[in-house]
């Protein structure tokens, strides 16, 4: 498609119709236009004239037309990132004053990596559902790189997990709410358990269940065996998942580096065993963190109160607001 002269800005904003940002955010999840017209309920000669207008009112062409695909140009990322967040936004605020109207409580979609999970976020959510019973809550569990994604493209109010690269610290705020230390587990009839004193060198020889390579616990669990002067361990399972890693240690006589919070009340309760291994490195504080420049909602605002409290009656609460600068030097990802 040959360039055409760009509608000035001013004039876009008069012409440009929410079908056309509902479009393209279609497309670009799909990158298929008769998909894409499908869900929209039209033809998809009309999804193509629809296109060949939103290309005309920007003078350029946003999508590569390939056999297989509809490929955005770098232009049209853009425009499809924007595109995606005037749509959540709408969808977020339809919804909400739909929930308000009808007498309920609004939602709110919370982001959160396994550790914090564990403990404070199920506490702050215990606490929120007996102050807003009829508040609908999304809660998501993942790494905080993808969950960061998500923080961006609003499909999350809140994420409860860390920065993993350095240019969100212009998009986001941070707050630390803590600390979280780490145990060496096993289960409960490993040979391992039978040693009274153990090094970090007591364990190479056996496999182990280690989180992927981007989180900031790997990172951890590498240094500590570089630090000892050591290679790989013998054998390793990678994955994120808590409950696969409780049925492997359970099962077999493998070894993971676990966060406290997320095993303690399974070693508690004599399901794994926890072996006193002396980790002499430890990860920065996990934080909740919000969009910069944006006023949260009434309910995200009152769930951040009430993080703030639970991690401070959990323990492990960070210690002052200056642990905040530290967060946004990482460029790690958490657990989970």
């Amino acid at each position: 498609m040959s360039r055409s002269p760009a509608v000035p800005a001013s004039n876009v904003l008069t012409r440009l119709r929410f079908r056309h940002l509902q479009l393209l955010d279609i497309l670009g999840r799909t990158r298929n236009l008769r998909i894409a017209a499908e869900q929209m309920h039209m033809t998809q000669p009309a999804a193509t004239k629809i296109l060949g207008d939103i290309e005309s009112m920007f003078g350029a062409q946003l999508f590569e037309r390939l056999p297989r695909e509809m490929r955005p140009t770098d232009l049209g990322v853009l425009a499809l990132r924007y595109a995606g967040t005037a749509v959540a936004d709408l969808g977020k605020f339809a919804g909400e004053f739909s929930a308000l109207k009808n007498g309920g409580y609004g939602r709110l979609a919370v982001g959160a990596i396994t550790a914090s999970s564990a403990q404070v976020v199920t506490a702050a959510i215990k606490e929120i559902q007996q102050r807003r019973p009829r508040l609908i809550i999304r809660l998501v569990e993942q790494s905080s790189d993808q969950l960061a994604v998500w923080l961006e493209e609003k499909k999350l109010d809140v994420m409860i997990g860390r920065l993993t690269q350095a240019h969100q610290q212009r998009l986001f705020q941070v707050e630390d709410l803590a600390a979280e230390p780490v145990w060496v587990v096993v289960g409960r009839h490993h040979p391992l358990l039978e040693k009274a004193r153990l090094e970090i060198a007591d364990l190479g020889g056996w496999p182990w269940i280690v989180y992927p390579g981007a989180t900031a616990i790997r990172q951890l669990f590498d240094e500590t065996f570089t630090a000892a002067g050591m290679v790989a361990p013998v054998g390793m399972v990678e994955t994120p998942s808590i409950f696969s890693t409780l049925e492997l240690l359970q099962a077999t006589d493998m070894i993971s580096l676990q966060p406290r919070a997320a095993v303690q009340k399974y070693v508690q309760n004599g399901l794994l065993g926890h072996l006193e291994v002396p980790i002499r490195r430890t990860m920065t504080h996990y934080g909740v963190i919000t969009r910069k420049n944006e006023i949260p909602s009434q309910a995200t605002q009152e769930f951040v109160a009430i993080l703030r409290a639970a991690a401070r009656r959990l323990g492990d609460h960070a210690p002052s607001p200056d642990a905040q600068r530290d967060a946004v030097n990482l460029v790690h990802s958490e657990p989970g």
